[in-house]
């Protein structure tokens, strides 16, 4: 009987965990794709920044007039340094959260066949209660 109350815990247990993961994983989903947006983005920009650098590089080169740019230029490739010290942030952060997706399908598979195979867990179909 004791067996038999904490195989029904663990089921419930189970059950509790499979619904967490139905819960959290759309939202786990849309921030992956969040954070390779953003990280698609910051690329585009430190590109642009490049770019931006590089041009005002020529501008002062051929300026006739003597136009300091050395200091924009600087702070520029300052806040393309921040850019991608941002993006490896999160580069790790989406990785992460990527392995953890994955560990947590992982034990949900395992508990799920654990469950098929000591026959406690049965599946319902939507139409019946």
């Amino acid at each position: 009987m004791a067996a038999a109350a904490l195989v029904e815990t663990s089921a419930g247990k189970d059950v509790i965990a499979e619904g967490l993961l139905d819960l959290l994983k759309p939202a786990i989903q849309q921030l992956d794709l969040h954070v390779h947006s953003v990280r698609e983005s910051q690329v585009e920009l430190r590109e642009h920044i490049d770019n931006l650098a590089t041009e005002l590089c020529r501008i002062n080169e051929h300026q006739k007039v003597a136009l300091d740019l050395d200091p924009y230029v600087k702070k520029l490739l300052n806040a393309r340094r921040r850019v991608v010290l941002v993006n490896n942030i999160l580069q790790n952060a989406q990785e992460r959260l990527r392995r953890l997706n994955h560990n947590v399908a992982k034990e949900t598979a395992r508990r799920k066949t654990m469950l098929e195979a000591s026959g406690v867990f049965t599946s319902r179909s939507p139409s019946k209660p």
